[in-house]
């Protein structure tokens, strides 16, 4: 897989809205026979000593709801390098507000790369319906790839 059909999705701990978005990422593609791959990562200077398991329990209820098991479910979180950037044609981060900050101070050089979307945590959102906001964004980003390999 060449790395321009690669999509890095990144939050803050790489534990609930990154995980979910990267497997739903790879669902969809895969089902849609799009030759396009994510993978996730944290853009936290550290992990979060409260995220218990390798995966957020709501976002892996909800793939089980749809049928789908987690190719990545066994990984714990990943903090995020300069290489995943350079091994990613498509940079997401999940939320704008608590993203950006972040990434501009860790990743000043490659920050300009990063697309947003506006998918808030767990404490100030549902896990309903942020998960189906990141169903409705991963549906239009892979909507826009199938449009661009035409």
């Amino acid at each position: 897989m060449n790395k321009n059909n690669r999509v890095l999705f990144l939050c803050t701990g790489n534990y609930y809205r990154s995980r979910y978005a990267e497997e739903i990422f790879n669902h969809r593609a895969r089902r849609e026979g799009l030759d396009w791959l994510s993978f996730s990562r944290a853009v936290a200077e550290r992990l979060s000593p409260e995220n218990v398991g390798p995966i957020s329990r709501h976002a892996l209820e909800a793939l089980q709801a749809k049928g789908i098991a987690p190719g990545g479910g066994t990984r714990h979180p990943v903090l995020c390098t300069l290489d995943d950037f350079a091994q990613a044609g498509l940079v997401v981060a999940l939320k704008d507000a608590e993203h950006r900050p972040m990434i501009e101070r860790r990743f000043a050089g490659v920050a300009h790369r990063v697309e947003y979307w506006d998918v808030d945590d767990i404490e100030y959102l549902d896990a309903a319906t942020a998960l189906g906001k990141i169903d409705e964004h991963v549906g239009q980003l892979i909507g826009s790839l199938q449009s661009r390999s035409r």
